[in-house]
């Protein structure tokens, strides 16, 4: 089983190798973003992209067969760090990047903590904090999950996930993981693809695909009719800055 120790986190991983240019997924599911949680989505990357790119999956920490303690100072950072040193530890400098979820705001901050090592990255269904669901990350995320884990673990206690979970998801506002004023600093080129519901609200992808600067949007990509055509269309962006990015 191949896992990345980075401290007291242990990441397990899947890499299908090879010399074709690195796709790093960071899987949806809130903080259960683990490699099992694609095969519910309306397309897994792993089967589309297999024959394309060097894909790169990951179990985030506490999630699938990761483990790791909970930050409860920055936990945002911690994560992207996990991520970034992954691909540290196999040696991959550039990268493209496909997150669903919350890998959307994982790869937001991906690319503001190292801007230019990501050559460019689909955003699925964006999480974001509007008017009427403000709710539903503590009810439905990150809650639920953490307790469950403080009891299944002697060494985390209520108080460790309470304030994780604040510092986590009311930290900030908007995508939770950068600042909204920072994000049109963030120009690696960008594919969203539009969410519909609570936890992916419409008006968050159109407000994250307003604010970056280099970004293109998909509103109508989910029905089984079409999902072949969005899987094409994602391929095609993620191809084209490969390209532009060896020229």
């Amino acid at each position: 089983m191949p896992t990345y120790q980075r401290g007291d986190a242990s990441l397990y991983y899947e890499d299908a190798g090879g010399d074709r240019f690195p796709l790093l997924l960071i899987a949806p599911g809130g903080m259960n973003s683990a490699i099992a949680f694609w095969s519910r989505m309306p397309f897994n990357p792993i089967e589309a992209f297999r024959d394309d790119f060097r894909v790169i999956a990951m179990d985030q920490r506490n999630c699938g067969q990761s483990t790791g303690p909970l930050d409860t100072q920055d936990p945002w950072t911690s994560y992207v760090d996990d991520q970034l040193g992954l691909l540290d530890h196999l040696g991959i400098d550039r990268y493209v990047a496909l997150g669903c979820c919350i890998g959307c705001s994982y790869l937001l901050k991906q690319a503001e903590r190292q801007p230019g090592r990501m050559v460019a990255g689909v955003l699925e269904q964006p999480i974001g904090l509007v008017e009427t669901n403000t709710q539903v990350f503590q009810d439905n995320i990150w809650k639920p999950w953490g307790e469950d884990l403080v009891a299944k673990r002697d060494d985390l206690t209520t108080e460790q996930l309470l304030a994780f979970g604040n510092a986590m998801w009311h930290q900030d506002d908007f995508v939770f993981s950068v600042p909204k004023e920072r994000i049109p600093s963030i120009t690696t080129p960008m594919l969203v693809l539009t969410g519909a519901d609570a936890a992916h609200p419409t008006a968050v992808s159109l407000e994250v695909d307003r604010l970056l600067p280099n970004s293109t949007r998909i509103d109508e990509w989910r029905p089984p009719e079409v999902v072949p055509q969005t899987v094409q269309t994602v391929r095609s962006f993620l191809l084209k800055h490969i390209q532009e990015a060896s020229k």
